[in-house]
């Protein structure tokens, strides 16, 4: 009879064969663990890793808690109660998933995974909901009206170009500040297509491709010339002559987008929620969104574009068939 695989059983395995390894072999263990997870993680994925650690660190030693794992269940479930409201359900799970992480990486059982602490969870959802805060929408009718009333300066270009860009392809911030000028690739039509070497659903670099307008194409070429930029530069980099050619930060691109669209609320992924609602009011087809927006599942585009098929859905068309016959013809209401 095969041996089913079972996670929780090898994990408790691989903890007993450490405990029996000497002092020096379990350290080498969880040096070689340290060295893999750089090559391995992204360095996004790192940088929240490690704040995540320093925040729960400080979060700890305010109560008189040791942070170092082994950390106990109670803790943690208590922690998790502290962020309810202040944070999202989502937010909180990474918060839990940097703790595993931590533990793991010292070959310790997680305490995340505790009755204590998914209960605590479920009570923060139902206490203060699942729902997660969605960017506001830039339409591509506001990007069109921002970019085409830019100048020629080489900040304005660059903005115009990067602007433009993030609307056209509906790339993730990581996806913009990655690209470099050989990735983009004219069309006969005055298109262009630019080359997506890495994305959030494609961590191991599979490659992709998405979509730049005529008008956008020209804003990229424009600023791509005045900038001198080459083959091997970013695409996106400061605007300053004589500036080092470094990728522009993910901060940097969405205080870019709240100026230029004199909006604090707004950042690059209002272009992308607003490239969805537009798709979704022109009724291209959910597998066409997903294909442009590079998703490998329905459900993040379904929940971008949620407000917008609520009015498509059927209870709006039969709303809207006998809307007629039920609405009186003037605002006369009788006494």
């Amino acid at each position: 009879m095969a041996k089913v695989f079972d996670r929780e059983v090898e994990r408790a395995e691989v903890l007993t064969l450490l405990s029996s390894q000497s002092k020096q072999k379990r350290q080498a263990i969880i040096d070689e663990y340290e060295r893999r997870s750089l090559e391995a993680f992204a360095p996004e994925t790192l940088r929240n890793l490690r704040q995540i650690k320093k925040s729960f660190a400080r979060w700890c030693e305010g109560r008189a808690y040791d942070p170092m794992p082994p950390v106990a269940p109670e803790i943690v479930a208590e922690y998790v109660e502290a962020l309810g409201g202040k944070l999202s359900a989502n937010t909180i799970a990474t918060r839990l998933w940097a703790i595993s992480e931590h533990h793991r990486s010292l070959f310790l059982p997680s305490p995340c995974r505790h009755r204590l602490v998914e209960l605590a969870l479920k009570s923060v959802k139902r206490k203060y909901g699942a729902y997660t805060r969605q960017a506001p929408p830039l339409s591509k009718a506001e990007v069109l009206g921002v970019v085409l009333k830019l100048g020629v300066s080489r900040q304005e270009l660059r903005d115009k170009a990067l602007i433009w860009a993030a609307s056209d392809s509906w790339c993730r911030v990581s996806e913009l500040v990655a690209f470099q000028v050989r990735d983009m690739e004219r069309q006969d039509d005055g298109s262009s297509l630019l080359f997506v070497r890495r994305s959030k659903t494609d961590p191991y670099g599979k490659g992709d491709y998405a979509f730049l307008s005529k008008g956008a194409s020209l804003a990229v070429l424009a600023w791509i010339e005045a900038a001198g930029l080459k083959a091997e530069d970013p695409m996106f980099t400061k605007s300053q002559r004589g500036g080092k050619r470094t990728p522009l930060a993910a901060a940097t691109v969405s205080r870019i987008i709240k100026r230029r669209f004199d909006r604090s609320d707004v950042s690059s992924h209002s272009m992308r929620v607003g490239g969805v609602h537009d798709a979704f009011r022109l009724n291209c087809s959910l597998s066409s969104i997903m294909v442009a927006g590079r998703w490998r599942s329905p459900e993040m585009p379904a929940r971008y574009g949620r407000r917008i098929l609520a009015s498509q859905s059927a209870a709006a068309e039969v709303a809207r068939a006998f809307e007629s016959e039920t609405v009186p013809l003037t605002d006369d209401v009788a006494d």
